[in-house]
């Protein structure tokens, strides 16, 4: 079966994209429907982030800024913090990021003689490579809910493997968003998002903003909520749901 003969998948790429042009100002939407799958992710940041710092020892995977914070904290000596939980934490990060960016290159450079006979430019060939990524990211917190399913989230050889397997799949995750460079929705970071909205004037730029904080405020209460009274597996499972959605729904 063909996409366009999917039921309702065409009309659901038309609804986010309706929803996604109303983030810019009038035509300014080249990006199709991916800023709205962007909020999605910031969500799901949101909820990982979650239950990371709830259950692994007060580190978090997607916000390195805040670990390496915590890490410097954990050398003065503050207690409750963990200078190897944050160390892996920057370590997995960092190697999805870089499994991302030679995984973009080897296909930009393979690609680089067709696209230049065909006229398609590096855009055209990122959505697919979002697509890609997102679905190892899938997997990789498929990983991560079988491991909180079956050793818990509690002892060194869990939070390891739940460290190790959510850092790298946030480090593709923000790779990926980079190259992307939807303005204002980076999935991870609102240090410079906070910034915009407090010191430019309000437009469409802002509407994008404050979508970003409001997606990861309601992930954060979302896979907390959901860790405290259920389980870390289960906050991971509402993740796992949104990234094969975003996975599925990335249009090339």
């Amino acid at each position: 079966m063909t996409e366009s003969q999917q039921p309702g998948s065409g009309g659901v790429r038309e609804l986010l994209r309706s929803a996604a042009d109303r983030l810019f100002p009038p035509d300014g939407n080249r990006f199709g429907a991916l800023p709205v799958l962007l909020v999605v992710l910031t969500f799901v940041t949101g909820v990982v982030d979650a239950v990371s710092y709830l259950g692994l020892g007060r580190v978090f995977v997607a916000n390195m800024t805040g670990n390496v914070v915590f890490l410097g904290f954990s050398l003065a000596g503050a207690p409750d913090l963990s200078v190897w939980a944050s160390l892996l934490a920057i370590g997995a990060f960092a190697a999805g990021a870089w499994l991302v960016g030679r995984f973009s290159g080897l296909r930009e450079a393979a690609g680089a003689g067709s696209d230049s006979r065909s006229g398609a430019g590096s855009g055209a060939a990122t959505v697919p490579l979002f697509r890609t990524v997102v679905g190892v990211q899938s997997l990789l917190v498929a990983a991560a809910i079988v491991v909180a399913a079956t050793a818990g989230h509690t002892s060194v050889g869990a939070k390891v493997g739940l460290i190790a397997l959510l850092g790298c799949g946030m480090g593709m995750q923000n790779a990926v968003v980079r190259r992307l460079a939807v303005p204002d929705l980076t999935t991870t970071v609102l240090t410079l998002t906070l910034t915009g909205l407090a010191t430019d004037k309000p437009a469409h730029a802002s509407l994008r903003r404050v979508l970003s904080v409001t997606a990861m405020l309601c992930g954060a209460l979302c896979g907390g909520g959901v860790f405290l009274h259920v389980g870390a597996a289960w906050a991971l499972t509402i993740a796992l749901v949104l990234l094969v959605a975003v996975a599925m729904t990335a249009e090339a």
